[in-house]
């Protein structure tokens, strides 16, 4: 057969995903090694991740402290299969969604897809309020300290550096 009889055969488009975890029910940083785990499995290969840091708890402050991480996921998916998929991901391990910032084993939050914004009634990018919490901008800037918010045209390092947000962001020594 010549080139010309064969179909052209098309390269999946790989999109990058920042993703923040949190965790502060139970086993904190197992419920961050298992929602890793599916993740991979799930929604596409870890290319990077930040190490683990302890945060107080954001918003209602009556319950225990954060484990928090950031990673840099390479998937085919759309942005709305993620989000679909992390939830199926959340649901697994255990999360309840029964209080406005409460207390849960996992919490996954789409921070970036690629620089595409969006704002519908299930998915809001990049994450509306990412710009205005320590405990999201200190991991995410591990990782992509230069990575441009396409809205508010900035690098996560000088989002980090002017964020308002006062708790303390310690990294976990294991």
């Amino acid at each position: 057969m010549t080139e010309s009889e064969h179909p052209a055969q098309s390269s999946p488009i790989i999109y990058r995903t920042y993703l923040h975890l949190g965790s502060n029910v139970g086993d904190r940083l197992g419920n961050l090694l298992k929602a890793k785990f599916v993740i991979q499995r799930k929604i596409g290969h870890i290319q990077l991740l930040s190490q683990v840091y302890e945060t107080e708890a954001w918003g209602n402050t009556n319950q225990s402290s954060f484990y928090n991480q950031a990673l840099l996921i390479r998937t085919e998916m759309t942005a709305q299969q993620v989000l679909d998929t992390i939830h199926e991901i959340e649901n697994q391990l255990g999360r309840q969604r029964d209080e406005h910032w409460g207390p849960r084993t996992i919490d996954i939050d789409i921070l970036f897809f690629e620089h595409e914004i969006m704002n519908t009634r299930k998915l809001t990018l990049p994450h509306p309020r990412l710009h205005e919490r320590n405990f999201v901008l200190v991991p995410l800037e591990e990782i992509a300290p230069d990575f441009i918010h396409p809205i508010l045209n900035k690098s996560i390092k000088e989002l980090r550096e002017s964020c308002p947000d006062t708790l303390q962001v310690t990294l976990l020594i294991n």
